[in-house]
């Protein structure tokens, strides 16, 4: 992903470049933990470059340090890296005592992740024994990271039946060798038992477990489980296992790791090295304070639109409450010329807030230069004793500047971070290439004042490095444009979480509008300050905020007037994290017809938010506003179903030119519920080893009886997601060029005859409308149905009208003409039609097996009548707790049922094959 939050990372010959590990700002001191990334990193490089035949390998690693640790004299300050540019995150468990590896993944097969998340024991080795060596681990969620694969096993699905027709654990490859067993500690007692099958489905129990040998020769896979000392390579056509239902399987096509790590575009004009590559350098970064210089455009171009009055009401609300305390703080304005209005000082009080702001442009007129400003910037910072390394930017400007790329270089090589504020549609790419080139933000506000896309973009400016408890979080934006004696009325929700430097903010544009407001317990709240210079007023409540329903009413007292309120605050409890709201495009430019994908990201922590209302805001260069309700349902746009990340397909282009991102979030105590879940894209836990042919158990897992716990509260959260550019956008109506989107959610199950399935509804364009009609085809062979589906046969759906996009679908069938008399499985795919005859990407494939899988022999456990997971011991006996005798005296009865269910089974197939009646057949 592009954007202020992406990597900085690249590739250099074969080596990793400017890979960054950062230590959370809210982690206590422990430089074991330095040591601890070091080791892991140098392991983690050799194992890489082997996995890679030879590749790649880490090549020099930054590890960020907390502004709270003590100085040391290696500790140098950082440039241009960040926290919010994190590859990887050393950082608390979602959950407590749950040290789970994982990468917050959440786009599609082959694209690249977020980051990895590794806590601090598994850093320092403590979680060796259910995870593995930390190196083997780390190229394990590398993998996820760098290259977009998937695990190569599926808790929700651990066994399968396999085309042996046996019940195999979900792994790759399926020469791993190890038993399948329900084992059970109280105390340092352990005992285990033989799994037992479900009678439903016909695989074994939920509490069984696959315990892998110790000892195993086995080369593949690292995605399945690095932790095998003989794993050192990935998946690859040859030994890929296709059948399991593995979710690398599901989002991949089946495809193996190696085809999708090496189809990637670092593989691209890379060849192996002859000889092994030296361990990684590092070096040792540490946060300091926030240094920052506001760069504000006074030309005469700003005097457009209300464009120099807008940009002084959101500097004041950068300076009142964006702007963390500590920081330094610097002011330059700058038109053909640049003048120095402040040098840095520190932001200690409010003292310094309101000197700042008194020195806001109130005027402007005269040409442009960008390059004089940010020169002066660089003067401002050399004046405080800082070098440029590791500065920020803000540079508010209209962009019009055509002399603005002699100076990119030098901007880049500067180490500092633009964030660029672009007001207007006319701005030179350059400009937003400086900050592109330095992992700064980019922001598109339009001159539609009524939609707040000012305050939103200087809202989001908080500390890229500042601890989540520390920044300030944006709970309402909104605006409307109003004739005389129209109102504004809304609420908003101050949650438990947030509540400190709590600031109400109301703008206008030509008289001061009536405002009221009313707490929670219905008391109204009258000390607003005005200050009707910068055509706004204030009002900071003291101390916490009372958690509840805020209620606003505000009056236009002028015609065509524009108000705006914004609401922010900060986390009441500096230990208790606050619940946020991140959002981003899939890219930061896009060209029709090419869909893009919006993100939203509800957190309290790392904790997903799920069952929230998230609704995304495109609003395009002339004021076109497009609403987007975003989903986290596991279909269309959506990788992984209550993940907390909510998406959704944008196609909805309206004109070439930038466009701006904004998102709302609001949960009700009713629906929204804190995920309690293990995360996806996680290194597999290991239940135990088999050594000498005794299971050698490792701790449990911590586990939680519940997958989601309710947040009992409304909240109500908005945030910027930056800008982003679209091309080619035609004039005139726009054809329709966009098909359904892929269904990526297929299951199938056999219920007597008939297979059922269910998926998720795709729509007209994407995931939005109606699509026309289904195709569904089915297979007996996996690959024939991937590769050749127009072939494969079709399935009667003249009865099944889709419905809107993101219902839930459900069609049942009785499969005809199956070809084989050995058929194991029938394979199940579909495609979706749309009202101009485009057709979507082929869905994930489901199956569903023809038989009964044999579980495992074992002889020496019967089965506890009235087991809830049904009759039949591990070894599949259907006899349980009965005598020996009994058993003599009834196996001619038992041969007779074996032989009736064979010839119901035998008839079954053909009948499927002929039009015969049930008489003749049978």
């Amino acid at each position: 992903l592009q954007g202020s939050d992406s990597s900085l990372m690249k590739l250099n010959g074969n080596g990793y470049e400017d890979v960054i590990v950062a230590i959370d700002p809210a982690m206590p001191e422990d430089e074991a933990i330095i040591e601890g990334i070091q080791e892991m990193v140098t392991a983690a490089s050799a194992y890489m470059f082997e996995a890679t035949e030879k590749r790649f390998y880490l090549k020099n690693v930054s590890i960020l340090i907390p502004e709270t640790w003590r100085n040391k004299p290696e500790y140098r300050r950082p440039g241009q890296e960040t926290y919010a540019h994190a590859d990887v995150k050393v950082a608390p468990a979602d959950v407590p005592g749950r040290d789970e590896p994982y990468t917050r993944q959440f786009t599609g097969c082959g694209e690249r992740a977020e980051y990895i998340h590794f806590t601090p024991d598994v850093v320092l080795g403590k979680k060796e024994d259910e995870y593995g060596p930390t190196g083997r681990l780390f190229v394990h969620e590398w993998a996820h990271l760098r290259w977009g694969v998937f695990d190569e096993y599926n808790e929700e699905k651990p066994y399968y039946a396999a085309s042996t027709r046996k019940i195999e654990a979900t792994r790759c490859t399926v020469d791993i060798t190890g038993v399948n067993k329900v084992y059970k500690c109280q105390g340092t007692s352990c005992t285990s038992r033989n799994c037992r099958t479900n009678s439903t489905t016909k695989l074994y129990e939920r509490d069984c477990q696959f315990f892998p040998d110790k000892d195993q020769s086995e080369k593949a896979s690292i995605m399945y489980m690095q932790s095998i000392e003989s794993v050192t390579e990935f998946c690859k056509e040859e030994n890929h296992n296709k059948d399991a239902p593995s979710l690398h399987n599901e989002k991949c096509d089946q495809r193996s790791t190696w085809d999708v790590i090496s189809s990637s575009e670092d593989f691209i004009d890379n060849v192996p090295m002859d000889t092994p590559p030296s361990p990684p350098t590092f070096s040792l970064l540490k946060i300091h304070e926030r240094i920052t210089c506001l760069v504000l455009d006074v030309s005469g171009s700003m005097t457009l639109s209300d464009r120099l009055s807008r940009l002084k009401q959101a500097a004041q609300y950068f300076l009142m409450q964006i702007i963390e305390d500590g920081s330094w703080v610097g002011m330059v304005h700058f038109h053909s010329q640049a003048t120095t209005k402040s040098e840095l000082i520190q932001i200690n009080s409010d003292a310094e807030r309101s000197k700042l702001r008194e020195l806001l442009p109130s005027s402007a007129g005269g040409g442009t230069s960008i390059c004089n400003g940010i020169r002066r910037a660089f003067e401002v910072f050399k004046n405080g004793g800082y070098p440029t390394d590791g500065t920020d930017i803000v540079l508010m400007s209209d962009g019009e500047d055509s002399s603005a790329k002699e100076c990119v270089d030098e901007v880049k090589e500067s180490g500092s971070v633009v964030h660029f504020i672009a007001l207007g549609p006319d701005f030179e790419e350059a400009v937003r290439n400086m900050s592109i080139l330095t992992g700064g933000w980019f922001e598109g506000p339009t001159d539609e004042a009524q939609n707040n896309g000012l305050m939103d973009a200087f809202g989001a400016l908080t500390s890229e490095n500042a601890a989540v408890t520390q920044k300030s979080i944006q709970l309402e934006s909104k605006g409307d444009k109003l004739d005389n004696n129209h109102w504004l009325n809304d609420t908003v929700e101050i949650d438990s979480t947030v509540g400190k430097d709590t600031l109400f903010l109301v703008t206008w544009k030509k008289v001061a509008p009536g405002i009221s407001l009313w707490d929670p317990n219905g008391t109204q709240v009258t000390d607003f300050t005005m200050d009707t210079d910068s055509k706004m007023a204030y009002l900071s409540i003291p101390g916490i905020a009372q958690a509840g329903t805020w209620t606003y009413n505000l009056e236009a007292k002028a015609n065509q007037e524009i108000l705006t309120i914004t609401v922010s605050s900060r986390a009441a409890n500096s230990s208790v994290p606050p619940i946020t709201v991140n959002a981003k495009m899939n890219r930061d430019t896009g060209s029709f017809p090419s869909p893009m994908i919006v993100y939203a990201e509800v957190l309290q922590g790392y904790t997903p938010i799920i069952g929230a209302h998230v609704t995304a805001i495109i609003e395009s260069n002339s004021g076109n506003i497009e609403e987007l309700e975003l989903l986290d349902n596991g279909a269309g746009a959506d990788t992984f179903k209550d993940d907390g990340v909510y998406s959704r397909y944008f196609t909805a282009y309206s004109e070439n030119g930038k466009y701006s991102l904004k998102v709302r979030a609001d949960g009700g105590t009713n629906s929204v519920r804190k995920s309690l879940r293990h995360p996806s894209s996680r290194a597999a836990y290991i239940p135990g080893w088999v050594v000498n042919g005794e299971i050698e158990g490792n701790p449990p897992r911590p586990e939680t009886t519940e997958a989601a716990q309710p947040v009992l509260e409304n909240f109500s959260r908005a945030a910027s997601g930056g800008a982003f550019i679209v091309s080619d956008v035609p004039a005139g109506p726009l054809p329709d060029q966009y098909p359904p989107s892929q269904v990526t959610d297929l299951q199938a199950t056999l219920d007597g005859e008939e297979i059922s399935l269910t998926w998720t509804a795709p729509g007209d364009d994407y995931d939005t409308g109606k699509a026309q009609q289904y195709i569904i085809r089915i297979s007996e062979n996996i690959t024939d149905l991937r590769d050749n589906f127009d072939e494969a046969l079709q399935v009667n759906t003249t009865d099944l009208l889709p419905n809107e996009a993101n219902s839930k679908e459900t069609f049942a069938f009785k499969p005809e003409n199956i070809s084989e008399e050995n058929a194991t499985y029938i394979f199940i795919a579909m495609k979706s039609v749309d009202k101009s005859n485009l057709t979507s990407k082929l869905s994930n494939i489901a199956q569903v097996a023809l038989f009964i899988p044999q579980a495992d022999a074992s002889p020496d456990t019967p089965d506890v009548p009235g087991s809830p997971d049904g009759p039949g011991s591990a070894g599949g006996s259907p006899q349980s707790g009965v005598s020996v005798s009994t058993i003599v005296l009834s196996v001619v009865g038992s041969l007779a049922v074996v032989c009736i269910i064979l010839t119901v089974t035998g008839f079954v197939l053909k009948k499927r094959r002929s039009s015969s009646n049930i008489e003749t057949s049978f």
